[in-house]
């Protein structure tokens, strides 16, 4: 089979290599490229595909329609927003995802830009590179503040076992049921978690449901001073609602690793321009131990499909 890499996986090519060598022992041709997102080189690299490997790079359906000999779209990424999923299915493609191997650093970095926010420690960094002082920038502790984790699978379980061990109330909401809840979490309304908590961790994917969920009626309900954090998606917050209700000093803070598009991110972005809003260029998934994590999916994937099975399914061909 012809497999096809089609941006990076941000591993050494020792390590790409030493799982290419055995598909290319037993026969398959495996070609690698780096990102490009011009429609035109794209359906060049991938239309005599077998399967084709990406991470969030976006693949249009126009592409993949053109992918006769498609058989496997391997996405080395959780969400696969960015992926046409109707065309796939048209095309009677089989999809899967690398589920889990971000879990732990996005949920590190929703605590650590928590702890960011509380603290200022943007703001306070860039006072005493001007030679300043903290004088009206005294943060807050995590400790004892009560967090909201919106979408409780698992990185918003982790992320919750990470803020109950700094002593943090969890509140958790789910549109779906919750299975196995741990005991330190009470599980609540929408409408509840955002009356409540003093930090809002976003967790949830990109469905139709979770589009616009944080709005600005839904951000006017948060606590004042609240702080909201966002390492899901970035449709999931209203920008110019949260820039709104940053700018008012309605919340405290606010951090971003998200947002419509991917970066680079407009210099006219409303979160670039907003009071305390800590912004990040999606880097949340993006650590050494992930990315080796999620090399080890991706193949192990392949292998299996190869082997007439498929793992981390999306989508059946």
């Amino acid at each position: 089979m012809k497999i096809v890499l089609l941006e990076s996986l941000a591993v050494s090519d020792e390590v790409l290599q030493k799982y290419t060598r055995d598909l290319e022992q037993k026969g398959h041709t495996f070609c690698a490229y780096s990102r490009c997102e011009d429609e035109a080189t794209l359906c060049e690299r991938a239309k005599d595909a077998d399967i084709l490997l990406l991470a969030n790079m976006p693949l249009k359906g126009s592409i993949i329609r053109q992918c006769t000999h498609l058989q496997f779209i391997d996405v080395a990424f959780t969400g696969v927003d960015h992926l046409d999923l109707q065309a796939a299915e048209e095309m009677h493609v089989a999809v899967s995802n690398a589920s889990g191997y971000s879990n732990e650093s996005v949920a590190e970095l929703a605590l650590g830009m928590a702890i960011d926010c509380l603290r200022n420690v943007e703001a306070v960094s860039a006072r005493c590179r001007h030679q300043g002082t903290k004088e009206g920038l005294v943060g807050r502790e995590l400790g004892g503040k009560t967090v909201g984790i919106i979408g409780f699978g698992k990185i918003g379980r982790r992320a919750a076992e990470l803020f109950h061990a700094f002593g943090c109330p969890i509140l958790a909401y789910d549109s779906n049921p919750i299975a196995q809840m741990p005991d330190y979490v009470q599980q609540t309304s929408l409408d509840e978690l955002l009356r409540h908590a003093d930090v809002v961790s976003l967790h949830c994917p990109l469905v139709e449901s979770t589009r616009g969920l944080m709005n600005a009626e839904r951000i006017s309900m948060m606590k004042h001073r609240a702080i909201l954090i966002n390492t899901s998606r970035g449709p999931v917050v209203d920008s110019q609602a949260l820039a709104d209700a940053l700018n008012s000093g309605h919340l405290a803070a606010a951090a971003a690793d998200v947002f419509e598009m991917e970066p680079p991110i407009p210099r006219e972005h409303p979160l670039l321009n907003a009071k305390n809003c800590l912004v990040t260029p999606h880097i949340a998934f993006a650590s050494e131990e992930s990315m080796l994590r999620r090399a080890e999916i991706v193949f192990d994937n392949l292998y299996a499909f190869l082997h007439g099975e498929q793992k981390n399914v999306i989508l059946l061909r």
